[in-house]
């Protein structure tokens, strides 16, 4: 590991208990922060309602006024997604809504990026609506840094992530492509324990410089990106404890793993590049079926560039 790195875990890595609720709000009443916190949802209905509440009920309060708006996207559920968000007391907004100038496609990086124009909080949380035993840690420790250290732009999430009954052997994506690469490729992002990890907070000064893979490579490129920009030490980490959520199936952990490592390609070598697919097999009556799919590369722009922002901006 790269001396830089070392200093940077020491310096850049934090636990949410460093960060005592009563110092952030302190905090944020002092800097006059505002924080919006975002759930991407699909077809989350089983558990986008609990983390809604949890959330209202833990850090929305008078007492309590650590977030400014809850906003819940829908991008397509099929589901109550919106109906039991909505009943939780978050705003929801469906992604067609949002920039209909602008035809959406399918992805979570499209629904994180059209989320800056119906969103206003100076701090800008994403937290995937799939977790399970959800706590407002996940909110108010990754918040507080952007609260309590100017310098610092971005904060991701670090936590244990269990398989079933296994311990620490989720992020399977994460140890099989999205680690070698940043080591490899990016070694100064090393020290990042859960660099595709959906819960982070940045500040909306940042995020709104950046390109937003559509797909699944949108943390990756968000990651890389930032640190390009903003450079290492505006970057940090916080330990919030256990992630619990929805698991995939080996497949479509394969075409997650596509997109990153599309998502990858596209930082080392721009330029004229063919269009991936990604070939799968599943058992029929024939023998082994082939099963072809588009690997996500499409990238939305800065949303600085957009027109209807820097009008909204103005207004």
């Amino acid at each position: 590991m790269l001396e830089d790195v070392e200093r940077w875990l020491t310096e850049r890595s934090w636990s949410v208990s460093d960060r005592p609720l009563r110092h952030l709000l302190a905090a944020k009443r002092a800097t006059g922060t505002s924080v919006s916190v975002v759930l991407p949802a699909l077809d989350e209905e089983e558990t986008v309602g609990e983390i809604v509440t949890v959330i209202r009920r833990e850090l929305m309060t008078r007492s309590v006024p650590l977030v400014d708006e809850l906003v819940v996207i829908d991008s397509g559920s099929t589901d109550r997604t919106a109906e039991v968000a909505s009943a939780a007391g978050a705003r929801v907004v469906h992604r067609d809504e949002i920039l209909p100038r602008l035809p959406a496609v399918p992805g979570k990086g499209e629904v994180l990026w059209r989320s800056l124009l119906v969103t206003g909080g100076d701090i800008v949380c994403f937290v995937d609506a799939d977790l399970r035993e959800f706590s407002a840690d996940f909110v108010s420790g990754i918040v507080g840094p952007l609260l309590t250290e100017p310098e610092v732009q971005f904060v991701k999430a670090m936590y244990d992530r269990p398989l079933g009954s296994a311990e620490g052997q989720g992020g399977r994506v994460t140890e099989l492509m999205a680690r070698p690469l940043l080591n490899l490729h990016w070694p100064l992002l090393a020290g990042f324990v859960q660099p595709l990890g959906g819960e982070y907070a940045v500040r909306r000064t940042l995020l709104e410089r950046l390109p937003f893979p559509v797909g699944y490579g949108v943390e990756l490129g968000l990651l890389v990106d930032s640190l390009h920009t903003v450079g290492l030490d505006a970057l940090a980490q916080v330990d919030v404890g256990v992630r619990k959520h929805r698991h995939q199936d080996g497949q479509a952990l394969g075409r997650m793993a596509a997109a990153i490592y599309r998502t990858a390609q596209l930082r080392l070598a721009r330029g004229h590049l063919v269009r991936p697919e990604l070939t799968q097999f599943e058992r029929g009556e024939r023998g082994f079926e082939p099963r072809t799919y588009r690997v996500d590369t499409e990238e939305r722009p800065p949303m600085e560039d957009i027109a209807e922002y820097a009008t909204r901006r103005v207004a």
